[in-house]
């Protein structure tokens, strides 16, 4: 597998009043191409902070983050935003859609601020929202959907510009265990399935155990990273 994230004595720190304050300390770790990997943590931890700096919506105070073999100090704005559109998915927890449009206007958004001709606009975002098991609904609209569908309609907006890694935040969060359950099995299925690169934010022991690896982060430090042994596998999939 290849590498596409690298991080080397990555440290993020916060100034205030001459108190300064580390969230992150002396992070190393690598991802490769087509893992799923799951960032654990308590809340003050740091994992928010990391998944800002890897999803270039922040930067480190000291220390690399090679991305796709490039360190990320290297870019200029516009090219941390075109990163943030083209090679980064981001999946929230309160889904961030258009509460009045449907879900394949949702979907197809992100397209209007790339270089895709609008004809192709339909085809991509309908394929994407197959993908997620809601080809059904693509004319619905957002408000007549339940929160786990409406989660898979966020998946399927953040994989329309093919990006290289999908970060999904604390995903299961709003949900109840079985809307929670089949966004799992829908990342399971991107992962397994279409080779997907995901990165999952969690506290949830039970949702981290969906991916493949755990990295746990306590006071900004990386106290481990290890494989899932026992990894948990949605009911209705289990290649």
């Amino acid at each position: 597998m290849n590498c596409i994230i690298e991080l080397k004595n990555l440290q993020r720190y916060f100034e205030s009043e001459d108190v300064t304050t580390k969230a992150l300390e002396n992070v190393n770790f690598k991802i490769n191409k087509g893992e799923f990997v799951a960032i654990m943590g308590p809340s003050g931890s740091g994992k928010s902070t990391l998944l800002h700096i890897l999803g270039f919506l922040d930067k480190q105070s000291s220390g690399d983050y090679i991305f796709d073999g490039e360190s990320n100090l290297t870019f200029e704005e516009d090219e941390l935003a075109t990163l943030r559109n083209k090679s980064v998915g981001f999946v929230f927890q309160a889904f961030n859609l258009l509460p009045k449009a449907t879900v394949l206007d949702n979907v197809k958004l992100p397209l209007m601020y790339s270089e895709v001709p609008e004809e192709k606009w339909d085809e991509i975002a309908l394929k994407c929202i197959e993908s997620v098991g809601l080809g059904h609904r693509s004319n619905y609209n957002i408000t007549k959907l339940s929160g786990g569908e409406k989660q898979r309609v966020a998946i399927a907006r953040a994989l329309v510009n093919n990006p290289k890694i999908l970060f999904a935040d604390e995903p299961t969060g709003n949900l109840d265990s079985k809307s929670g359950q089949k966004v799992m099995q829908v990342l399971e299925q991107l992962n397994n399935e279409l080779g997907h690169t995901i990165i999952l934010i969690t506290h949830e022991t039970d949702t981290a155990n969906h991916a493949k690896r755990i990295i746990r982060l306590k006071d900004g430090l990386l106290i481990e990273d290890k494989k899932v042994t026992n990894r948990k596998i949605s009911k209705n999939y289990q290649k």
